[in-house]
């Protein structure tokens, strides 16, 4: 457990309201949600609070924040579902790690989709570095060679943007049709085949191919592996180590879905967020990146909560930014607290995770971050 100086914890807690100041303001709608109910291989939307992006009810408070009725709370969670991992961590410290069902602290575990909101992370990397132009500009620099034999003007206007946002119009390679597509033998080609099913820039449908696409061009602009390029830039300097990443039948790394990693990495990934991109004192990607990717832009059912591959929803008052994975793999940002939330949870165990999901955002918002609350009343920061 670290506990940082009075200095850093201020600045620390500085970020994270800079990146709270970021969010609280959500930008006029720039597109038009196609109303197309995507449930996908991650079905991402099951169990979400239905008023997500609108302000909830008030919740209990706490006069005084109490680590050992933390950890009951957290204790309390192996009898809701198959969760095997919570750990809470604000300003910088750790408060309480919890490990249910065979899970420790050094197993990396497959955080499935989370690893979406990562690969953001790395685009904002990779264009800071040169190896993307910028949002705008059209995949088809990065498939030049598929254009070429299939020329597309639609297609070849897809951007680096509407990969994150999920608006390439191309129609999704998730939920039906995500097993016919990673059994093919060209993942590349298969999701380019697609047929347009929406505008680009305009209409919303998740896919992990968008985000595999990504990857891809990362890679081929970088020149390098999309782990190797991971390594270079952010795992290596952040001391994160990744247990396993799928890759495509060409060697290609999977964009959006299958890496492992430790629950304190996780941790780690939050608080670069909070730290509005830095780390240790590192500079890994810019501020205005990690605003810029927070910034709500598209959603379903005339809410936007999805920026650059990070959701948000409302925790009763607070602002929650979060990465998502199948079953219930999260990083959860608190910026008005300054606090990050993880869970890993099991998948393939039969047990029906919407109704987890459900119980646990019920039990982060009504019994975990009230505590969260006092302790940063406590500390003066509320």
């Amino acid at each position: 457990m670290r506990i940082r100086s009075s200095a850093i914890y201020l600045l620390s807690f500085s970020a994270a309201f800079l990146l709270l100041v970021a969010i609280s303001f959500w930008p006029e709608e720039r597109a038009v949600d196609s109303g197309m109910d995507e449930k996908t291989d991650d079905t991402y939307s099951a169990g979400f609070n239905a008023s997500a992006g609108v302000e909830s009810a008030d919740m209990p408070g706490f006069e005084e924040f109490s680590p050992d009725l933390l950890n009951k709370s957290l204790l309390s969670l192996e009898s809701m579902g198959p969760i095997n991992s919570i750990l809470v961590s604000q300003n910088g410290e750790l408060l309480s790690e919890t490990y249910f069902r065979g899970m420790h602290a050094g197993r990396a575990y497959n955080i499935k989709s989370a690893s979406k909101s990562i690969l953001s992370i790395l685009a904002g990397i990779a264009i800071e570095q040169g190896y993307l132009e910028g949002v705008d500009q059209p995949i088809a620099d990065y498939f030049p060679d598929y254009f070429a034999a299939n020329p597309d003007s639609a297609k070849a206007s897809i951007t680096i943007e509407d990969l994150l946002t999920m608006r390439s119009g191309l129609a999704s390679t998730s939920r039906s049709n995500y097993g016919r597509w990673v059994t093919s033998s060209n993942w590349i080609r298969y999701k380019l085949d697609r047929p347009m099913t929406g505008r680009p820039g305009v209409d919303r449908t998740y896919s992990t191919g968008n985000t595999h696409l990504l990857s891809v061009a990362i890679e081929r602009g970088a020149g390098m592996s999309g782990l190797g390029f991971a390594n270079r830039y952010l795992f290596r300097p952040m001391d994160i180590q990744v247990g396993g990443w799928d890759r495509d039948p060409q060697g290609y790394y999977l964009g959006g879905n299958n890496m492992a990693l430790r629950p304190r990495d996780m941790v780690k990934i939050g608080r670069l967020m909070l730290d509005l991109g830095e780390y240790n004192g590192e500079q890994l990607v810019s501020k205005d990146w990690i605003i810029r990717s927070v910034e709500p832009v598209t959603g379903r059912r005339g809410q936007n909560n999805y920026g650059y591959l990070w959701f948000r929803r409302m925790a009763g008052d607070y602002h929650m930014v979060y990465a998502f994975g199948n079953g219930g793999q999260y990083i959860m940002l608190l910026p008005e607290l300054d606090a990050v939330i993880t869970t890993t949870t099991q998948t393939g165990s039969g047990v029906n995770t919407r109704g987890y999901r459900r119980d646990l955002f019920s039990t982060l918002d009504n019994e975990i971050i009230p505590m969260l609350e006092a302790r940063a009343r406590q500390n003066g920061l509320l």
